[in-house]
């Protein structure tokens, strides 16, 4: 069992004390609110009777009245407390015990009161009566200032904030602004293709053949079918599979993982959104794209030009053309257009990029693109006609045989969006995914499967189409102007938890000096901790047992060094 800090030894007590003048800590009942802070604020009216319920965030006990803050999940209002009006009999235990020396600051209470307005002009609610709805047995991580000014103890690092995301809902309120906004971005896109009658769809995520894309998927196994099964890594065959079955118009926001490498723009969970639409081409959705974008921004923030970092993007239509091939030429000097594979992959190495055998021509213009290229392109720009090999689900391009009817859609250095002309020739797309096997062969994992069935539905006849799909959680970091995808998933993959190991004060001295100055001579950092030489010697100890630090000898001397 985990080793209870003071703190949350004393709330346990105060538990019990609670349950011992027969208040359960954790009603099973409703509580019956019918107002919350921003409609207070909002529909304010003098004496009114409310009931609410929030988190006690803050409070100022004087005496025999007190002041407090309670948010919910708008935002926070004022209550006042007043011993006579909680506790008008004889027995004033309501605030004596339980208000002023068994709540703490986090726990949930519901409060019956009426409004008024204090001399200073902040809306309260006066308290009548007080429920204790949840009593919780950790401290938050308050913000503190000080008399200058500054703030201590803010919850500000990145990986506890993304780890206990419940907390830096409660302790950082703006957070929540980030997930609101992207479910009105959300929501805009669901508004702007239902007007347009196309409808929304789901497909499976557990899938027999990882299709759609080009990455390394998730196996896992179905025991009672006894057969492998993938978590998808796009659900484009599904849909396309709908529009061969008659609808014009469908699309998806699909949970799509990739066992890939994570970073600030990578996430093996993350949210796609694909469009089908028969009887269109690319340049139709490119114009679609331009619309849909301009909408959500107007709908997210109100306007189209956006301050991402230090760049002010645009998403008003329209937005430049520019081929891919075309673009590297620009920004490496180099033709690309008429080289074969090996002729490629020398001019990757030339470029310093890191290439291997396994690699075929799209793959070497892929990296070639993304390494040289990409992060020019910051204001929304159609990346267009890609070669055949690097697009094998995409109609060949109707004037040069070689190239194919694609875009990707590029803003503030990244893709945001990969559409297509859809390959709809099931002898053509057999051949593609023919040409992807020999790739695999070759050892490249991030080939595409042959998927038989979806073969079988092209050759019962899929009309003309276009496709899109655009990534929610970049669209979102955009439009909310964050840099990492950590900031705009509630709850993003994390390596394991790491064991915390419980510290003596003499060893959180230690480390405290270590964060400053590491390494450091040993002598001098004993001297900083001013303890006495068998403290000193018992917390070097098990710091270096726990692998929080060691300790070095050179030929100047015993160092220190943190690990932590």
């Amino acid at each position: 069992m985990a080793v209870l800090s003071e703190q949350e030894q004393v709330r346990r007590e105060k538990l019990q004390a609670l349950r011992e003048l027969g208040i359960n800590p954790y009603p099973a009942a409703l509580f019956p609110i019918d107002a919350d802070s921003k409609s207070i604020k909002n529909d304010y009216s003098e004496g009114k009777a409310v009931c609410i319920a929030g988190r006690l965030m803050s409070r100022r006990i004087q005496g025999k009245a007190s002041f407090a803050e309670i948010q919910d999940s708008h935002g926070r209002i004022q209550v006042y407390f007043n011993r006579d009006e909680i506790c008008p009999g004889e027995d004033k235990t309501r605030y004596n015990e339980v208000y002023k020396k068994l709540l703490d600051i986090g726990d949930i209470i519901g409060i019956k009161g009426t409004l008024f307005t204090t001399q200073v002009g902040e809306k309260t609610v006066m308290v009548k009566s007080l429920h204790l709805l949840n009593k919780t047995l950790r401290p938050l991580p308050l913000p503190k200032t000080d008399a200058d000014g500054k703030v201590y103890d803010e919850f500000n690092d990145p990986e506890l904030r993304y780890r206990q995301r419940y907390v830096d809902l409660i302790v950082n309120p703006k957070v929540k602004d980030t997930f609101v906004k992207r479910t009105k971005i959300t929501n805009s896109i669901r508004s702007f293709f239902n007007e347009k009658d196309y409808l929304e769809v789901e497909t499976p995520i557990l899938q027999p053949i990882p299709g759609g894309a080009a990455a390394r998927p998730f196996l896992t196994h179905h025991n009672a079918l006894n057969i492998p099964l993938y978590l998808r890594i796009a659900n484009e065959l599904y849909l396309k599979r709908l529009i061969v079955g008659g609808f014009d118009g469908v699309y998806e926001f699909s949970k799509d993982f990739r066992n890939e490498g994570m970073d600030r723009t990578h996430n093996p969970e993350f949210t796609v959104m694909e469009l089908y639409v028969a009887y269109k081409d690319y340049f139709w959705m490119m114009e679609m794209t331009e619309s849909l974008l301009e909408k959500v921004a107007l709908d997210a923030q109100g306007t189209t030009a956006l301050t991402v970092g230090e760049n002010t993007i645009d998403f008003k239509a329209p937005y430049p053309r520019v081929p891919i091939l075309e673009a590297i030429h620009t920004h490496t000097g180099i033709d690309v257009s008429e080289m074969d594979e090996n002729q490629l992959r020398t001019a990757a190495k030339g470029l310093g990029i890191e290439v291997d055998d396994t690699m075929g021509e799209g793959k070497l213009i892929d990296e070639i693109f993304g390494e040289k290229c990409e992060h020019h392109y910051d204001q929304p720009t159609f990346i267009t006609d890609y070669p055949k090999s690097m697009s094998p689900l995409t109609k060949e391009h109707r004037s040069n045989p070689k190239l194919t009817e694609r875009f990707e859609l590029m803003v503030n250095g990244k893709e945001l969006a990969n559409a297509y002309s859809e390959l709809n020739d099931p002898i053509d797309q057999r051949e593609r995914f023919e040409a992807q096997l020999a790739l695999s062969e070759k050892g490249d994992d991030e080939a595409m499967f042959i998927d038989q069935d979806f073969l079988r539905a092209l050759e019962y006849g899929m009309p003309p189409t276009s496709g899109i799909g655009i990534g929610i959680d970049r669209l979102v970091m955009l439009m909310t102007d964050n840099s990492s995808i950590q900031e705009v998933l509630f709850f993003p993959q994390m390596k394991p938890e790491q064991k915390t190991v419980p510290l003596s004060e003499e060893e959180k001295l230690i480390l405290e000096l270590l964060k400053k100055e590491s390494p450091i001579d040993l002598a001098s950092l004993k001297e900083k901790t001013g303890l006495s030489n068998k403290k000193w010697d018992k917390s070097l100890k098990g710091l270096t047992q726990n692998k929080l630090a060691k300790v070095t000898k050179n030929e100047e001397g015993l160092w220190v060094e943190s690990l932590s």
